[in-house]
């Protein structure tokens, strides 16, 4: 690792598209702010990564609902006047060179800012996704990347053929080099054309355990003469569907293998599931690595106060309050968090408030009828999500007892991929139920 001359590297997450999957958490915000395990957000992942990695040039590109993302990058990582190091956001903008500010594309919002790269002391760019969740030392993919002399290095992870249909999956000579590829194969036979032999798998230090597919994690380290090259004398938008293709065919393009924890954070239901897998007694990623920490936004926030309530299996952020003879079992309380007495939580994600309630707020808002951001006495959540700041009344039932896959009848609340969500800032009334209140009616 010593040889690596890692100011030499710029890293590029991209986290411009509309994330629609992942809507109505994407309503008010970029997809990387989405908060994630009670007191992070999604774009801490990559940002970590690098850092740990010893890497502390970062751009981050994004175009829709930048606000609450540029503010938390804002207030997250600073650094000193002398280690050279940054994290920036590059929103999409009007130029005097062009009209069409737009990013089409993750390749598109790379070339849109090449001016930024167009450093002589940057030889390589990192390209990352700002939705995923893992932990890697991109070192080493650094390393595979100039022992092996490539132009392009891709890193891949081993998997089912099961879960091939769903990914874009590789294919390598003997010494690595990517050879094919196919974006999400559907038949036996095109799959077929793209796997591996396990023992190929075997051969490199890592258990193949019967997978004979390479997925591609979507990370990138390019030359940064061919991603200029390759930018600049085409139209392409895409890097997995079009980049990516081609420099197999012209260029040489590596493959740097990685069997660990990966998890694409691209829907509602990849989002619980994630969530919720990180409160088991052995998560498949471990919050607690002393070697590794989580970075994010550093808060001055006071102790949780639990009173005579029963936790299991659960994640509880600072400055909660839970109130006696509460019930939480396998979920993930975020930040500022009010919980009244006798409350039921399963299988949910409380992501809790952006602020803290004086008592003269909590007495305005009762005058006015609304419950204080929190949960009322005697609630019921389960199998749900509450977005920030939900003010959630006295004996609600937030659960879906009706068995719905999709649902936008119950607004505040929907239901997606069978998954109950209260949308941010939302306001559920004491009493309140999806079985008896529908859309249309008096709320």
């Amino acid at each position: 690792m010593s040889s690596l001359d890692l100011k030499s590297v710029t890293s590029l997450i991209l986290g411009g598209g509309r994330g629609t999957r992942l809507y109505p958490l994407t309503k008010i915000r970029a997809k990387p702010a989405v908060p994630l395990a009670s007191k992070y957000r999604l774009i801490d992942i990559p940002i970590s990564n690098c850092l740990h990695s010893d890497i502390n040039k970062i751009y981050v590109v994004t175009q829709f609902l930048s606000v609450s993302l540029h503010q938390h990058i804002r207030q997250t990582y600073r650094f000193d006047n002398f280690s050279g190091g940054f994290v920036e956001l590059l929103a999409a903008q009007q130029t005097m060179e062009t009209e069409a500010a737009w990013f089409e594309g993750t390749a598109d919002a790379v070339r849109k800012n090449l001016v930024y790269f167009d450093d002589q002391n940057c030889k390589y760019v990192l390209i990352l996704s700002g939705d995923q969740l893992y932990r890697m030392d991109y070192r080493q993919m650094l390393q595979t990347h100039v022992d092996s002399k490539a132009d392009v290095t891709i890193a891949a992870i081993p998997v089912a053929r099961s879960a091939a249909h769903a990914l874009g999956i590789m294919r390598c000579d003997d010494t690595g080099r990517v050879v094919g590829f196919l974006e999400k194969p559907k038949t036996p036979e095109e799959i077929d054309m793209v796997s591996m032999s396990p023992s190929w798998i075997d051969a490199r230090g890592i258990q193949s355990k019967g997978r004979d597919c390479l997925a591609s994690m979507g990370l990138y380290i390019f030359n940064k003469e061919l991603l200029f090259d390759v930018l600049n004398k085409t139209n392409y938008s895409d890097f997995g569907k079009e980049v990516f293709p081609a420099a197999i065919r012209s260029r040489k393009v590596q493959v740097h293998l990685f069997d660990d924890y990966w998890e694409d954070i691209g829907t509602i239901k990849a989002f619980y599931e994630a969530n919720l897998s990180l409160t088991r007694p052995n998560p498949p990623f471990d919050l607690f690595s002393a070697e590794s920490p989580v970075y994010t936004r550093p808060r001055f926030l006071p102790p949780t106060v639990i009173e005579g309530s029963t936790i299991n299996s659960s994640l509880v952020a600072d400055g909660c309050r839970i109130g006696k003879g509460s019930i939480i079992e396998n979920s993930v309380i975020g930040l500022r968090c009010v919980i009244g007495d006798g409350v039921t939580i399963r299988n949910s994600i409380i992501m809790g408030a952006d602020y803290m309630e004086t008592e003269a707020d909590v007495a305005r808002l009762a005058k006015e009828g609304k419950p204080r951001a929190g949960i009322g006495s005697g609630s019921l959540i389960e199998g749900a999500i509450l977005d920030k700041n939900s003010r959630i009344g006295k004996h609600v039932q937030v659960a879906n007892t009706l068995g719905l896959t999709d649902s936008d009848d119950y607004d505040p609340c929907c239901v997606r991929e069978g998954i109950c969500i209260v949308t941010k800032d939302a306001t559920l009334p004491d009493g309140w139920t999806m079985g008896r209140i529908k859309a249309g009616t008096t709320k």
